[in-house]
């Protein structure tokens, strides 16, 4: 079976590469992917599926029954497919045609793997005991986030898998590497809206002014103890203000409002909601002290990443065997956040991370308008998610 998929993997790489090429050049923002999801559903159509389109505004499903007790398991495969807003700079002949959006997450590898994967599994439809759910959601890098607007919107109305798999590009690790984690992977994240109120007026008279640019650099200051004195040394924890920006102020005038904007990353239930608690009596606090008022809205985001650890256990053995036990690593935290958290809520599952670096090539990270995927990696995903997903069913590790 390894050798098999790996020929089918091989056959069709470039196919793969050139999907993944179109939508490398047509990238969409989160909740605008209408041209993705129409070029996916084609995919499916051409493989002889009927995908679902509009799921969660701009989300793709589609069923493949196998040959053996259909109706018995369903594993589930799911992939990505939202761009960001960056402007791509690593000058490729295949880089964004849509000015100030990129695929600078790699989601348009994710997404054409999995495409080569169903093309894999289609083709070994007569022997897959049991069922598998192919799943294109869009909007991960926004709240909501495409799975809990998928999930909202119907997609196990109908059937709710036994088990569901997805996986990341990861520069850091060269490519014909994949690594996963047990338990605890990677980070529940909610964004953080300040509102700083002062008194605004002339710069040079700042006794009559109550100065809320001075208020938020003070509240920016005190927050850092929110991690360092508040959260147990063992609790990764990460709060980041990205943004600071005034209202109606210039040289000479002190503004009436400034917001702030960030980030609280954690691991923790009560933690994370204690942590927001703290940062708002801080916060408020801290203007109070200073004549001022402040505002804090909390935006509850993604919850923490767990992978189950039979689900990891299984596509850990099961990159073992199809790549050599030397390509397989086990991983340390991550404060990155990502919506499939959403459906390990109510399905075992498995998040594991595959390489894309070129060996002796400078490294770049996500989010970035350098990110370079070595396209290698997507004959090397499209196969291993190909062969842990007839492995899933063949294992039932949930039964």
């Amino acid at each position: 079976m390894i050798e098999e998929i790996k020929r089918m993997a091989h056959e069709q790489r470039e196919e793969v590469i050139g999907w993944r090429r179109w939508m490398h050049r047509h990238p969409e923002l989160s909740q605008e992917e209408y041209g993705t999801m129409a070029f996916v559903a084609e995919r499916l159509t051409e493989m002889g599926l009927q995908p679902r389109t509009g799921i969660g505004k701009t989300g793709v499903m589609a069923m493949l029954r196998g040959g053996i007790d259909p109706d018995s398991y369903c594993v589930a495969l799911r992939a990505d497919y939202d761009a960001l807003p960056i402007t791509e700079c690593t000058g490729l002949p295949f880089a964004s045609e849509n000015p100030g959006v990129m695929h600078a997450c790699g989601h348009d590898m994710h997404t054409c793997s999995l495409l080569g994967a169903v093309k894999i599994l289609v083709q070994l439809r007569d022997r897959l005991r049991g069922s598998l759910m192919f799943i294109f959601e869009p909007s991960e890098e926004k709240y909501p986030g495409g799975a809990r607007m998928m999930m909202n919107d119907g997609l196990f109305d109908e059937v709710m898998p036994n088990e569901i798999y997805s996986f990341h590009c990861l520069p850091e690790m060269d490519f014909g590497k994949v690594g996963m984690r047990k338990g605890k992977y990677m980070a529940s994240t909610d964004e953080l809206y300040w509102t700083v109120r002062g008194r605004g007026g002339h710069g040079a008279t700042p006794h009559l002014n109550v100065d809320p640019v001075l208020i938020a650099s003070h509240i920016v200051i005190a927050l850092q103890q929110v991690v360092s004195r508040n959260a147990a040394p063992m609790m990764p924890t990460v709060l980041t203000i990205g943004k600071i920006e005034d209202v109606g102020g210039r040289t000479n005038i002190t503004p009436e409002v400034v917001k702030m904007e960030g980030i609280i990353r954690s691991f923790d239930p009560e933690w994370r909601l204690r942590s927001h608690e703290l940062i708002r009596r801080i916060s408020s606090g801290v203007a109070e002290a200073m004549g001022g008022e402040c505002d804090l809205f909390v935006d509850e985001g993604y919850p923490p990443v767990i992978n189950d650890d039979a689900c990891t256990q299984q596509v850990y053995d099961n990159a073992c065997a199809f790549l050599g036990a030397d390509k397989v690593e086990w991983l340390d935290l991550r404060m990155t956040a990502e919506d499939f958290a959403f459906y390990q809520q109510k399905i075992p599952s498995c998040y594991f991370r595959v390489g894309i670096h070129e060996p002796d090539t400078p490294l770049s990270n996500l989010h970035r308008p350098n990110l370079i995927v070595d396209e290698r990696s997507l004959e090397l995903a499209n196969g291993l998610v190909a062969y842990n997903a007839v492995k899933a069913l063949e294992n039932r590790i949930k039964l």
